[in-house]
């Protein structure tokens, strides 16, 4: 059987995870049609919050139970993850009753998960090559930090050796950039050793264990 999965993220430069989750029900011998809907075609663009987004995916299924299971991104910000799973979990059941949901939950944003994969960096950012030092944080401590969407954008920034001009319209290509980053994630690499990954697999396998 094939399992019908909707994935509802935070943004356009996210919807690159749909390939873990393909990637990982591949691994368990299972078939996934994973849709990431473009809420934005609709005339009334919805609210940001988890319920807001369900409703919205409801209307472009034209209101019927297309899905097995939804993946929903949510990133902690300055949340505890716990009281991000709790909002998840309330929004499904006030939408979607009954329907099989995971979260993912980065902390404390997406970008904690890209800023481990020097080589990945160095090749986004055009220079492969590069030896400039990137200062990347240690696993045990991308979870930490502050802010690393800035420390992403700067080891970019840092790897391409660009100035100027060249700078410039790097630094304008940084959405999809990130976007390339999330796609060539090593599932097997450095991200295995972050607890806000390891849930997200972990739940990912459940669920698809349990669909039928």
């Amino acid at each position: 059987m094939t399992v019908r999965a909707l994935y509802l993220c935070e943004g356009p430069s996210d919807t690159g995870l749909r390939f873990h989750i393909e990637g990982i029900a591949g691994a368990m011998g299972r078939q996934i049609l994973v849709t990431v809907p473009d809420l934005n075609r609709l005339p009334n663009k919805p609210g940001h919050s988890v319920e807001d987004k369900l409703r919205a995916a409801q209307q472009l299924s034209d209101g019927g139970q297309a899905y097995d299971l939804v993946v929903i991104h949510r990133d902690s910000d300055r949340e505890p993850p716990g009281r991000r799973r709790k909002e998840i979990a309330e929004a499904v059941a006030a939408v979607s009753p009954g329907l099989a949901h995971v979260p993912v939950i980065p902390v404390r944003m997406l970008e904690a998960w890209l800023v481990l994969d020097q080589s990945a960096i160095r090749e986004v950012a055009g220079n492969p090559n590069g030896k400039m030092a990137l200062d990347l944080p240690k696993p045990a401590r991308a979870e930490s930090v502050a802010d690393p969407k800035a420390l992403l954008k700067q080891a970019i920034a840092t790897a391409s050796e660009e100035r100027g001009r060249g700078l410039q319209k790097l630094q304008t290509r940084f959405s999809a950039n990130r976007a390339r980053l999330l796609q060539m994630l090593d599932r097997e690499g450095p991200v295995k050793q972050l607890a806000s990954w390891q849930s997200f697999t972990a739940d990912l396998r459940e669920a698809l264990g349990r669909s039928h």
